[in-house]
């Protein structure tokens, strides 16, 4: 990982469509270019990021059948 620091930290901007450096408030952030809340991702990073947390959570249920009719443990 990059060394992150405020200074080059970055959120996604949808009024300017870039990630942007912003200000920071107790509860929001917005865009020091335009005043524009942000986000943490654009929602296409979102989605792509919600995508790859679901292929890694394990499926869960019960575990399968060995060859020999037995369920296979930990």
């Amino acid at each position: 990982m990059e060394n992150a620091d405020y200074y080059s930290d970055r959120k996604h901007c949808s009024k300017c469509d870039a990630y942007v450096p912003y200000l920071m408030s107790v509860d929001r952030s917005y865009c020091a270019h335009c005043g524009a809340e942000v986000r943490l991702f654009s929602k296409s990073d979102w989605s792509e990021f919600q995508r790859e947390i679901a292929e890694r959570r394990p499926k869960g249920g019960r575990p399968r059948k060995g060859q020999d009719g037995r369920r296979e443990t930990a």
